[in-house]
């Protein structure tokens, strides 16, 4: 299946100043089968270790010594001449080997020739005390769930996704209703790339729910086998409740909705790790709609999101008639699918993303980011109904703004907003134009 990174890791390769790469993401995100496609194809020859599997290839980074003697000895156990520019080599679940993250400087300083790639799915979490991350030593990559983009190539639907991505919108509107019915199948299989898969092989639907539930059944493993043991109860609270609180109309996360009386300082550490891990997008609010938005970041007020919308329909056990057919999927749960599908395609596109309320207010915007030197209110509207109050008043306010609204609706351009598609929303780039 095409991944859209791909292009970025011919772009690492090519560079003149590569540096040993880190290609971060959650587990099960593709991170392996992308990097072993690019190995093929890229390289005459590659040698590929798994750290949490070879005993012997951990032993190596644990036992020290140069660059050199690293390479030599991972040559001999994989009877793979490394050598530089047609060899790759690529260390897998670099997490259950930390000492092999700190190789990785010497690597960069003294066998810069050799093209080395690691893949970590829980390096955010993993590192300790007597391990140091390589600053400056390393480039960084991160994978994320496929995109509604990447779900349209592997459907064999490449020509509609292009249009899209062209923004050509007189086709795209004549073709709306399949774009749209494409959009529900995403909704239901999401973007895990094992279950898209399944799906395109036409497994049928119950299989595509049998893995998503594998996958989070796999995460909950992770929390017991790498979270601190104390904080293990509290990440299961936190995780179980984020689908409850998309579904509230205000969806900022509330401590008291887990646990009668709890308090931040309960579950700062859990959520971090969630964070950490790539499990959940947490989304701040920003007091004031200025450049840069970071500035105005209120990091005590918050919504939590999970990594992926398939996942959370498995979570929540939501029938496949709802997502698949009428418009309940759209029409119920406040909206909490469709914002969260948008905030997966936003933050897979590496925009800052943050929300906005007024105090004392009801005015709230869903989303807001910057796109080159522009601030960009987002609303998402999952119904044709797309009448807001909220995006209205914060225009006239802010008047030199243009909203951006995501909704079912066709794409149609007002003078103080955009409406875009919900299935367009890779288009946001050009927003800037």
């Amino acid at each position: 299946m095409k991944r859209d990174i791909y292009k970025k890791l011919v772009e690492w390769k090519n560079s003149d100043n590569r540096k040993p790469l880190i290609l971060n993401g959650a587990r099960q995100v593709g991170k392996t089968y992308i990097l072993r496609e690019f190995a093929q194809k890229e390289y005459e020859k590659y040698a590929y270790f798994s750290l949490d599997r070879d005993q012997r290839a951990a032993a190596i980074f644990n036992g020290g010594g140069t660059a050199n003697d690293i390479l030599l000895s991972l040559s001999a156990i994989s009877n793979i001449d490394i050598t530089p520019e047609n060899t790759i080599v690529i260390l897998d679940e670099i997490q259950d080997c930390p000492k092999a993250l700190e190789t990785l400087k010497f690597f960069c300083e003294d066998a810069p020739d050799i093209h080395v790639v690691v893949a970590g799915s829980l390096l955010g979490v993993s590192l300790h005390d007597g391990v140091s991350y390589p600053v400056g030593k390393v480039d960084e990559l991160r994978l994320y769930p496929m995109t509604f983009l990447e779900f349209l190539d592997a459907m064999g639907k490449e020509k509609l996704a292009q249009t899209i991505r062209e923004g050509n919108w007189n086709v795209t509107n004549l073709l709306h209703d399949e774009y749209i019915s494409l959009l529900r199948q995403y909704y239901y299989v999401g973007g895990m790339p094992a279950v898209v898969f399944a799906y395109v092989q036409q497994k049928g639907l119950q299989e595509v729910r049998n893995i998503q539930r594998q996958i989070l059944s796999d995460y909950r493993r992770d929390f017991s086998k790498h979270a601190p043991a104390r904080e293990v109860p509290r990440i299961n609270m936190v995780w179980d409740s984020i689908p409850s609180q998309l579904a509230k109309e205000n969806k900022k996360f509330i401590y008291g909705a887990m646990k009668k009386s709890a308090r931040a300082s309960d579950f700062e550490l859990s959520i971090q790790w969630l964070i950490d891990s790539g499990l959940v997008y947490k989304v701040t609010r920003v007091r004031s709609p200025k450049m840069p938005l970071k500035f105005y970041e209120d990091f005590g007020t918050f919504k939590l999101f999970m990594l992926d919308v398939g996942l959370m329909g498995a979570m929540t056990d939501t029938p496949a008639g709802d997502i698949l057919v009428g418009n309940q999927v759209f029409c119920e749960y406040k909206g909490a699918f469709s914002e969260l599908y948008i905030l997966t395609q936003l933050i897979a596109q590496e925009f800052p993303v943050y929300y906005h309320s007024v105090d004392n207010s009801t005015i709230e915007i869903d989303f807001i980011t910057q796109i080159g030197s522009r601030v960009v209110p987002i609303e998402v509207k999952a119904e044709v109904n797309v009448k807001s109050k909220s995006l209205r008043t914060f225009i006239s306010n802010n008047p030199t703004l243009r909203g951006l609204r995501f909704s079912m609706l066709p794409y149609k351009e007002q003078e103080w907003i955009v409406n875009l598609p919900l299935y367009a929303c890779c288009c946001l780039g050009n927003f800037n134009s």
